[in-house]
């Protein structure tokens, strides 16, 4: 089954997490750093959580703002990427 895992940054630390529909807790990493991750860490975060980007997928940016529709508010960045759940025993 495939997921979204999203990364954003809303000023403070990045941080990435697997969205779950219907979970009230989603798996989630942050970095200390206020720099966005690389790919290869993102990637790294997910195996972390149990997750890896399915075959072919590139994460996307989109940009929002901090308050819904209001263009002169700060800009919010967030990534997105399909991943799926890691085989029982580590990476496929």
């Amino acid at each position: 089954m495939a997921h979204t895992a999203q990364c954003s940054n809303n000023g403070g630390p990045w941080r990435l997490y697997v969205v779950l529909f219907g979970e009230t807790e989603w798996p989630a990493f942050s970095w200390s750093s206020g720099q966005a991750p690389t790919v290869a860490q993102r990637r790294e975060a997910l195996a972390a959580l149990g997750y890896e980007p399915l075959p072919h997928t590139e994460w996307r940016w989109i940009e929002d703002s901090a308050v819904p529709g209001d263009d002169s508010t700060a800009v919010l960045l967030i990534a997105s990427t399909e991943v799926r759940e890691l085989p029982a025993g580590g990476a496929a």
